[in-house]
């Protein structure tokens, strides 16, 4: 995936930092694609993956079903995702919501929600060595009470996004209440990955005029919902064509078969002849 030149020089930053901590040595290429790694917040402990995202596993080991290793081998060769067209924004004082990007090119986007009931270990290594583009929608007491393993993930690629405090639905509720919601995550998640969020997601995909207002004011530049869903390694599909289209969003969570759900949208979005690519290169 090609980005803007700032996204690019600041991806070299942070990959050389990385090869340089891990001792990383160059090997066979996993995929055609490549992702954008983002500069974590200055507070971060370095995340060290456990090898170079451009290894794959050794063709003569057979990895044991469930291990790293053996995700890794399942995941599909990409080819090369389109240079980013960014989208045109309103000027209003509203942000615009969207359930697919709308866009023509051949990319889809994974997005993960939450982020207090599980975190699995292994997801950053497998986002960083599969060059997963993924953008994670935190509510922000899950990301403060665990933020090493949010920050693991930012600097493997992945960005953090606003998804409330509380994570209650919105629709209905006052102007006030609604901008304490997401003005209070967004403060809370940029003191802690040192990034202001500039997508939103409303719990439960429920919002009003009310949210699209307030998530503008909040320093949101589009409100995110979702055409497919994933959960236990399944695809569920909210619309009738039952395959992943140009610019679909792809839902999953924060939840203990993560890596299922991870893999399972990779081959979705690799059936569907699309490349995995990533929000914020599309709307900034």
């Amino acid at each position: 995936m090609s980005a803007t030149p700032a996204r690019r020089s600041l991806a070299a930053v942070t990959l050389l930092a990385l090869l340089v901590l891990s001792g990383c040595t160059a090997g066979p290429t996993l995929h055609a694609r490549r992702i954008t790694a983002h500069q974590p917040a200055p507070s971060a402990s370095p995340f060290t993956p456990s090898t170079s995202p451009s290894t794959s596993p050794s063709p003569t080991a057979k990895p044991a079903p469930g291990s790293l290793d053996w995700y890794l081998s399942q995941v599909p060769t990409f080819p090369e995702a389109p240079q980013p067209v960014p989208l045109p924004l309103p000027t209003t004082g509203a942000a615009p919501f969207w359930h697919r990007l709308p866009t023509d090119q051949k990319v889809a986007f994974i997005t993960i929600d939450d982020g207090g009931l599980a975190r699995p270990s292994e997801v950053a290594d497998f986002v960083w060595r599969a060059r997963i583009p993924v953008t994670m929608f935190l509510n922000s007491p899950a990301a403060e009470e665990y933020p090493e393993y949010f920050r693991q993930i930012q600097v493997a690629g992945g960005v953090v996004e606003n998804h409330t405090i509380n994570h209650n639905s919105l629709a209905g509720r006052s102007y006030d209440y609604q901008k304490r919601e997401i003005c209070g995550a967004a403060d809370k998640l940029e003191a802690l990955f040192g990034k202001r969020a500039t997508l939103f997601r409303p719990p439960f995909g429920e919002h009003d005029s009310t949210t699209l207002k307030a998530a503008h004011d909040c320093g949101a530049k589009a409100v995110l919902h979702w055409t497919e869903t994933v959960h236990e390694g399944k695809v569920r599909y909210q619309t009738p064509e039952k395959v992943v289209q140009p610019g679909d969003v792809l839902l999953m969570h924060f939840r203990p078969a993560l890596m299922d759900d991870l893999l399972a949208a990779l081959k979705a979005i690799h059936r569907a002849g699309l490349t995995p690519a990533l929000l914020e290169d599309y709307v900034f």
